[in-house]
């Protein structure tokens, strides 16, 4: 089943299914407990990310290749970092470019994102999956500057900034992907393809993180993993190339479909 979140015409932010016609039945209930599709066809209003996370997990240095192109050791554990659920953007929205806490080195990041269907703890990788819901597109935007050079040796400030995790463009439950780890992965900015890869890459696979993560740690629903990504990011171009206004960037993931996002300055208000 594949998901979209949105604000229908009343104002009220509804989920909806996608059917195989085009066409969009509402959901009845909790994504997070119980709940139904209805009979009801409905017009979505503006789709919106396909969730309102409650925490945002996420790794780094997690494909092999990528590891390689930042001259970096192949991580022994997972690398963690977190951004906050205020750093979620919609699809179509904005990515806005820091310029109050200015940043010249705005970077894209395709990556799979998998949310947590039920709270856990200590998960074993033999059961991961059972606890996920579906997946979706994210993009790790990440402002390299601050992340490296102005951060105080931690990533979540140059990770964290409003708009820096845009999420969709829908949820698709798990059971239409058999293999998290089985999928094409791509950016594509300004029509150019920068990041195309797979999935199978990961040196730490889903399961498994979802076992370091939950280790004396409970997972609440709608919890987010970012969970890394392949190389190809603007930072190890030669010359770097970095986000700028009037750019448009797109997640593509196979089986889930494309999150595309214009890129603006933030304004002086």
């Amino acid at each position: 089943m594949r998901i979209i979140r949105h604000q229908a015409n009343n104002g009220t932010i509804q989920h909806a299914a996608l059917q195989p016609d085009g066409t969009a039945r509402r959901i009845e209930g909790d994504l997070f407990g119980d709940f139904s599709v209805t009979d009801e066809v409905v017009t979505p209003g503006k789709v919106l990310a396909p969730l309102a996370p409650t925490a945002i997990f996420c790794i780094g240095l997690n494909y092999r290749k990528h590891a390689e192109e930042s001259n970096a050791a192949i991580p022994q554990y997972p690398v963690l970092f977190m951004k906050s659920p205020g750093a979620v953007q919609n699809p179509g929205d904005d990515i806005v470019l820091p310029r109050h806490l200015a940043s010249d080195e705005v970077d894209y990041e395709c990556e799979l994102a998998v949310v947590i269907a039920k709270a856990c703890k200590n998960v074993s990788k033999a059961n991961a999956l059972d606890y996920v819901l579906g997946y979706t597109c994210a993009n790790d935007v990440s402002a390299r500057d601050w992340q490296i050079k102005r951060g105080g040796s931690q990533w979540c400030r140059g990770k964290t900034f409003d708009t820096f995790a845009p999420l969709g463009p829908c949820l698709v439950l798990k059971d239409e992907i058999a293999d998290p780890n089985a999928l094409r992965i791509q950016t594509i900015l300004n029509g150019k393809t920068m990041q195309d890869w797979n999935t199978n890459d990961m040196i730490f696979d889903v399961p498994t993180l979802i076992e370091f993560l939950s280790g004396s740690t409970t997972l609440l629903p709608g919890t987010v993993i970012l969970t890394g990504t392949p190389q190809g990011v603007g930072a190890a171009m030669k010359p770097p190339v970095f986000l700028q206004p009037g750019d448009t960037v797109t997640i593509d993931i196979e089986k889930i479909g494309a999150l595309t996002n214009p890129v603006v300055a933030e304004s002086n208000a």
